[in-house]
Order: structure tokens, then C-alpha cells, then sequence
């Protein structure tokens, strides 16, 4: 998934405590746990933890103890681990979504410009400590895919579901700008999440966020070389 700022909606598109995307919103993140019933507090305690630890070190007991609620509320919500996973993976696409939608980036009438006004805030948004700027679900995926198919196919609806809603923009960008080669607006927003998902990756294995921001630098480049868009100046 990742990405104006909005108080409470979380993108995490994972959030940890607080953080301001930019200047204008915030994106979806930790509130505090005596805000929300116990379910909703879960689910983000959940989200905060994971991004944060990983899905596999990430226990029941912690949990409960960052949500502030019982082993056995936990068990009220949820059955056990993977259906948390299931549900958080859920949650954050719902979040995410609605972050995005009221973001800044739509406001363009050029449908190209929407597409680089979309890469340049998700640059704006990687800020604080690596957890607070990452993607919850891509952050999942890499690590369930093979054995936690239920949380790896959540987590896949939430990123291509994400993609999905930047097609539009790319197909009429295609439209008013032309583009050679058959290239489709499908795989080209899919694209977009490829470079962040992986820019996401190598700011944690390089311990950086400028290293995601380069990747995002690079995407903006991509994309206007295909449009034959030259760079502001």
C-alpha cells in the first residue's frame, strides 16, 4: 500500500505514533489506546507492532498490552493469530484508502500531473523512523506469503487494490499524452507500488529513509521519460 494530512486516518499506511506526512496531513497511525473499543485498539495496537517487529515476532501478549485489553477480549474479537492478521490487513487497506482519497494529489486537471502530484506525496510522507513510513501489508506479505495464504492474499487486495485506484489517472494520461509500446495503465499504477514496495525494502536494509526517497525520485523520472514530460525546473 504507502503515500495532506488527516488526524486518525492511518495509512501506516502503517502508522506508529503520530507522524505528519508533509504538510498537510496525517496519515493513519497509532491513537492512543484509550481511544476506540477494544476491537478497533487491537487492530491498531496489531499494526503498530508488526510494523515495528515483523508479523512472526509479534505475540497475542503484545498486543493486548499495547491495546491495554485482555488476553481474553483478544479472544472475543479474534480466534488467534492469523485471523488478526487477516483483520488488520483489512483494516489498513480501509484506512489507507480513505487517507488517499482525501490527499492533495488529486486536485490537478492534468491527468499526468495527478499521476506525479501522486509520487511526489508519497515522497512527502516518508518521514520520521523507517516503521512509521513503511507499508504494513508489504511489510506482511514478505513474510507470510508462502505458509499464511488467508493473510497474504488480505494483504494483496489492500496493495493492488491501492494500484487499482491510481489506473484512472494513468489511463487518461495515456489518452491526452499518448504513450508508445502497448504499455496499460493497469501495469503501470502496479509499477508505481512495485518501486515504492521495494523502496520500502531497501530503506529498511540500508537503515535509511533517504534511500526510499531516492527510489521515489527515480519513479518521478520514469514516469515523465515514458510521457516524454520534461522535469520542472
Amino acid at each position: 500500500m504507502s503515500g495532506g494530512r488527516r488526524r486518525g486516518a492511518d495509512r501506516g499506511f502503517t502508522g506508529i505514533p503520530t507522524v505528519w506526512y508533509g504538510s498537510a496531513m496525517t496519515r493513519p497511525t497509532r491513537r492512543s489506546p484509550e481511544r476506540g473499543d477494544a476491537r478497533t485498539r487491537l487492530l491498531e495496537a496489531a499494526r503498530d507492532t508488526i510494523l515495528a517487529k515483523g508479523f512472526a515476532a509479534t505475540t497475542v501478549d503484545d498486543v493486548c498490552r499495547a491495546a491495554e485489553v485482555s488476553k481474553g477480549s483478544f479472544f472475543h474479537h479474534f480466534r488467534g493469530k492469523q485471523e488478526l492478521g487477516v483483520a488488520v490487513a483489512d483494516h489498513w487497506a480501509e484506512t489507507t484508502s480513505a487517507f488517499f482519497a482525501a490527499a492533495p494529489y488529486h486536485a490537478p486537471a492534468d491527468p499526468l500531473d495527478r499521476v506525479l502530484a501522486y509520487v511526489a506525496f508519497r515522497k512527502s510522507i516518508i518521514e520520521g523512523e523507517l516503521a512509521a513510513f513503511t507499508c504494513l501489508v508489504g511489510t506482511m506479505a514478505q513474510e507470510v506469503f508462502a505458509d499464511q495464504p488467508a493473510i497474504r492474499d488480505a494483504c494483496g487486495a489492500s496493495i493492488l487494490g491501492h494500484a487499482a485506484s491510481l489506473e484512472a489517472d494513468f489511463q487518461a494520461a495515456i489518452d491526452a499524452h499518448g504513450m508508445a509500446g502497448g504499455v496499460t495503465a493497469a501495469s503501470l499504477a502496479r509499477h508505481t507500488q512495485t518501486v515504492i514496495q521495494g523502496a520500502f525494502v531497501v530503506a529498511k536494509a540500508g537503515n535509511d529513509a533517504e534511500l526510499a526517497r531516492e527510489g521515489l525520485d527515480h519513479l518521478d523520472r520514469y514516469i515523465r521519460l515514458i510521457f516524454d514530460r520534461k522535469a520542472e525546473q
